[in-house]
């Protein structure tokens, strides 16, 4: 064989290592191109927000308790993939770090600002999560009393809590370190505005609604008893020298502008407070809503006489019920609950233009007491609530209706667009087949039970749910269920909030 020949066998030789060479790399490089671009953040980050430990960049984080009260925990999933794990499996679960508090039901969830409440209704705590680094940095304090109602403004000046149980509105003030109690017998509710300068009490079975008020340097007073009176105020607090009070907000000459409020939503441009009359519902008489003044309830404007000046706007009623509301800025939507004439109640939303401050439509919708709602993408609209098998729907099923018209579940789909609402999951009573696809523990075929936690995962055309005590996941294209088989928790899911979202509005 000549030189030639072996030189150009040693040449193809080489071109064909190098071809298998290129391949193998190649197909290295993919693989780990797949994982590895899974969980690399951009340079720059949405916000400047910082990389999580996690390298989870859609995260859901579910309250958890574990057995009954005494334990708790809050987990993150990847909203993403709708996996507890990532997706090598190399970490086969991702947790909030320094959690130890039990039966954490409430999150109040602040993603533009990094931040988590959670609330234990078992132990009265609140703890701060920082969801930068995925851990508790601390107790955002602790009051007397559990908590029937708590309000977090997004300012983190103050945590505001209705206690219930021993009549007091209780405020920890941040800016100065101190605590206060103000003596409300049977507050159950408290909200605050975004700003931080309007914060309203609900009080059990009352036509009343009360305003907190801070005096200042220019109107202050030797005791609580000296301010009372001289402003009208329930209760003001220290005794000494006193620095916040609670005043009852007046309407005016509207005598009935409140039958059993429930709550408040505040308008997004900053004008008005709209107050829930919960009604009939309630014990009352006539659901309404009421639009108040917020510069007249602004803590800082301290009454000039008594009684103090009329916050009153107008009034809608609302014959659907109102227990829960959102808008966005054309439109107000509100849910709540009408008697039927078989004396029980039946869900509806109501729509309510704020131009012309009317009722401009009323749907059928999950029964129940409603007090979750929000916008989701695919012009969606998100509503939830509880002890859904007491109201009207359940007594259908119970008469043997077996159309989707007797389906209790507690959540609700509106479509935005069309105006039409659909409860989910999609279940036909006595059905073999048009049964729920992911079961509770229980194994009812037909309900799942209290819809206590509700979070939208924006842009991803789903929304997360703690519904009957587990993670269930809904696509906002058509409220079809979405496979929770690698999200599920081990004990009972109480809440859930969507840390990485763009507002907080996604909760």
């Amino acid at each position: 064989m000549t030189n030639r020949s072996l030189f150009t066998q040693s040449l193809r030789a080489q071109i064909v290592c190098g071809l298998l060479l290129a391949f193998a790399t190649a197909g290295l490089t993919s693989c780990h191109s797949d994982n590895y671009l899974a969980y690399k953040f951009p340079q720059y980050t949405f916000a400047n927000r910082p990389v999580p430990p996690s390298l989870l960049a859609n995260r859901v984080m579910i309250s958890v308790s574990a057995n009954g009260i005494s334990t708790g925990s809050l987990q993150i999933v990847d909203a993403k993939r709708d996996l507890r794990s990532n997706i090598q499996n190399t970490k086969t679960s991702f947790s909030i770090s320094g959690y130890a508090s039990g039966f954490p039901n409430l999150i109040l969830n602040f993603p533009a600002e990094i931040t988590g409440f959670v609330y234990s209704s078992a132990q009265g705590d609140i703890q701060i999560v920082n969801y930068g680094k995925e851990s508790v940095t601390g107790s955002a304090g602790t009051f007397p009393a559990k908590s029937t109602g708590l309000a977090v403004p997004p300012t983190f000046g103050h945590v505001y809590s209705a206690e219930e149980t021993i009549g007091q509105l209780g405020i920890i003030d941040n800016t100065t370190g101190k605590s206060y109690g103000l003596v409300l017998p049977n507050v159950f509710q408290v909200v605050v505005n975004q700003g931080d300068t309007v914060v309203l009490a609900m009080v059990r079975n009352s036509n009343t609604v009360y305003r907190v008020v801070k005096l200042n340097d220019n109107n202050q007073y030797p005791t609580s008893t000296a301010a009372a009176a001289a402003i009208g105020a329930a209760d003001c607090e220290p005794f000494n020298l006193p620095i916040y009070c609670v005043v009852p907000v007046n309407t005016g000459s509207n005598a009935n502008a409140f039958d059993r409020p429930v709550g408040a939503y505040f308008s997004l441009d900053g004008t008005s407070a709209y107050v829930f009359n919960c009604g009939q519902e309630c014990g009352g008489n006539t659901s309404s809503v009421t639009y108040l003044q917020q510069g007249v309830l602004d803590y800082n404007n301290i009454p000039t006489t008594v009684p103090d000046a009329s916050a009153f706007m107008t009034q809608v009623l609302v014959p659907g019920g109102v227990t829960a509301a959102v808008s966005d800025g054309v439109t107000l939507y509100v849910s709540g609950q009408q008697l039927q004439p078989d004396g029980l109640f039946a869900g509806n939303l109501s729509t309510i233009s704020l131009a012309t401050n009317t009722v401009t439509g009323q749907y059928s919708i999950s029964d129940g007491n409603h007090s979750k709602m929000l916008f989701a993408d695919n012009n969606t609209l998100w509503i939830g609530s509880q002890f859904c098998a007491t109201g009207e729907r359940a007594h259908q099923a119970s008469l043997g209706v077996t159309t989707q018209a007797a389906n209790y579940n507690c959540l609700t789909r509106f479509d935005l667009g069309a105006l039409t609402a659909s409860i989910v999951p999609f279940v036909t009573q006595g059905s073999a087949t048009a049964v729920v696809q992911y079961p509770n523990t229980n194994q009812n075929q037909y309900y799942y039970g209290d819809l206590t936690g509700l979070c939208w995962v924006q842009t991803f055309n789903k929304v997360y749910t703690a519904y009957g005590g587990q993670v269930h996941i809904f696509s906002t294209v058509d409220g079809s269920e979405i496979d929770n088989k690698n999200v599920t928790v081990q004990g009972t899911a109480l809440d859930v909030a969507y840390m990485d979202a763009i507002t907080d509005a996604a909760n």
